[in-house]
């Protein structure tokens, strides 16, 4: 695969190491060690996953240069937005934290929603969740707002479906 040359040098020369295979592609194991959750842990397979599969446009099961340039924006965008959050920089996001965060993208949700919440995607049990796990929980949660919406027509919070077609929803979102 011959690589073209991008603007930006650092992040092409990235591309290149990241792609020991010379494939021209990055696959989900080669991406996962190019990113950073902060903790020197590598960064949740299960986002990688997630990640790879919103930026691969021609389904390849991996992302290009071009597409990698663009997760990357992605992920950058979401490490500022996190880390506008993170208020005691502790690098991690606790309870208070995450309810401040998700209350300025507009959910209103309950206290026992955020303890669910924080259980679920508390990879450590320290009572926090991660950069990884946050851009996790958001893109999940963006995706299944967006399925909801699709079936509250009236936009009053409530939608009346069966059990398969729930299921269907929370399949089409949940699994990559």
């Amino acid at each position: 695969m011959t690589y073209q040359m991008p603007d930006n040098k650092w992040l092409y020369d990235l591309f290149r190491r990241v792609d020991r295979d010379g494939s021209g592609a990055i696959n989900a194991v080669e991406l996962q060690s190019a990113l950073s959750n902060g903790t020197w842990s590598p960064f949740n397979g299960e986002t990688v996953r997630l990640m790879i599969g919103m930026f691969d446009k021609d389904k390849s099961g991996a992302i290009n240069y071009q597409e990698f340039t663009a997760l990357w924006d992605y992920v950058t965008r979401w490490l500022n937005c996190f880390k506008s959050f993170d208020r005691d920089n502790s690098g991690n996001i606790d309870r208070n934290e995450l309810k401040q965060a998700l209350t300025t993208f507009g959910y209103r949700l309950s206290d026992n929603f955020y303890t669910i919440i924080v259980r679920k995607f508390d990879r450590k049990s320290s009572g926090s969740i991660y950069f990884d796990d946050f851009i996790q929980l958001c893109v999940l949660l963006q995706s299944l707002t967006s399925a909801f919406r699709q079936h509250d027509t009236d936009q009053d919070g409530w939608i009346q479906i069966d059990y398969e077609r729930f299921l269907t929803m929370v399949f089409d979102v949940c699994i990559v």
